[in-house]
């Protein structure tokens, strides 16, 4: 009884190979009347050898090996009112990388994001979503700011014709996402995140995982433009810094990237900053306490107010200073746009990403990039730039 069990699979079995042996011979034909020819008796053998089912198995091909993955996720601080661009950016992010690896997402906002809004974003992938609410205490201006003293410098900047002068909303994200994104409970079972912007653009495919490239090389910071910063914006911050500094040595690297931010030793600030709208970063790099203090050393300032101190200057000082020069990584394989800038890869690195940009239109080493301080460090120490 155990082997007449086998009967009907077995005769499938040959049906088909005979069905697709005739095709061979005949193509197209009348594939019955040819049975014939062959002259096979169909007389199965209920007493013959079964394969076993561990046989069986062995002629299935295996699933392949997921690619491993770190530890990591994107970060999107968006707004319900900005769902255009937020699902061109989620896309192009999709198609050019994520479709293979499936990192989560979570997008942050100061205000609940809509039921239209979730909607429409779960739309754009697979990969798991989780939709976040800022706490109010890291979101808004704190009671402690002297309101007269921030007026003032806001028309002093409004008056220079500064960008976002006069945006206290602006000031927000800033003082945000230097001290607080990397604490929010959505972020706190991940160690690293790759930034992402409403409307930015991804110009190559990424065949390889930049987070695991960050983790198995040591890298806790990296970019892809460099540029100056508006000195009217942080007119006292590298006081700030170099105070800071001075009362605490210990944080500093030995093999720090001092030479990138400044031209004379440390004296003063040349500017020069990796441009955060596109940042691959290592969270527990924020959270340590090197940083930690660094920040909360600037928030008693008051500059993210008074003044208007980016979050991309801040994280830039701290990694230059806090971490060895060859733990801040360019990735000059991945093509990137934030209006009005752009970083397009070149040769090799453009022809395999198949990427959607001109190299001759980008940024890198135009006269108001800093690539140029960041790679000149590493000739000076004899290594090229990682």
């Amino acid at each position: 009884m155990t082997s007449r069990r086998y009967y009907l699979p077995a005769f499938v079995v040959v049906v088909i190979t005979l069905h697709f042996l005739l095709w061979q011979r005949y193509g197209g034909q009348d594939l019955m009347k040819h049975i014939p020819e062959l002259n096979i008796p169909f007389r199965p053998n209920i007493n013959a050898t079964l394969p076993t089912t561990t046989e069986l198995a062995s002629l299935i091909q295996p699933e392949p090996e997921p690619p491993r993955r770190a530890n990591a996720t994107f970060v999107f601080l968006c707004k319900n009112d900005e769902l255009g661009k937020v699902l061109t950016s989620i896309q192009q992010m999709e198609d050019r990388f994520n479709k293979k690896y499936q990192y989560p997402w979570v997008l942050l906002n100061d205000k609940p994001f809509t039921k239209q809004f979730k909607k429409r974003v779960r739309a754009m992938t697979d990969a798991p979503i989780e939709f976040g609410v800022i706490k109010r205490e890291h979101w808004i201006q704190p009671d402690w700011i002297d309101e007269d003293r921030a007026l003032k410098g806001r028309i002093r900047l409004l008056s220079q014709g500064i960008i976002y002068a006069a945006s206290i909303p602006y000031r927000n994200m800033c003082r945000f996402n230097s001290g607080f994104f990397f604490h929010h409970e959505l972020l706190q079972p991940y160690r690293y995140y790759w930034r992402v912007e409403p409307g930015v653009k991804f110009f190559c495919d990424i065949d390889y995982d930049p987070f695991v490239y960050m983790e198995e090389h040591d890298k806790v910071y990296g970019f892809t433009l460099s540029l100056h910063e508006w000195e009217p914006t942080i007119r006292t911050l590298w006081d700030a810094v170099k105070e800071f500094t001075s009362a605490n040595p210990q944080y500093l690297s030995a093999n720090n990237s001092m030479e990138y931010l400044s031209d004379d030793g440390g004296n003063t600030y040349n500017l020069c900053h990796f441009w955060s709208n596109f940042e691959i970063a290592d969270m527990d790099f924020w959270r340590g306490e090197a940083y930690q203090r660094f920040f909360d050393f600037l928030e008693s300032k008051g500059g993210f107010y008074y003044e208007r101190w980016g979050d991309a200057p801040v994280h830039s000082i701290a990694a230059a200073l806090f971490a060895r020069k060859d733990q801040v990584h360019f990735f000059r394989d991945i093509g990137y746009r934030h209006e009005p800038f752009q970083h397009c890869p070149s040769g090799d690195d453009w022809v395999k990403g198949r990427c959607a940009c001109d190299p001759r239109d980008s940024f890198d080493y135009t006269g108001a990039s800093c690539i140029r301080n960041y790679e000149r460090m590493f000739k000076h120490a004899g290594v090229s730039a990682t």
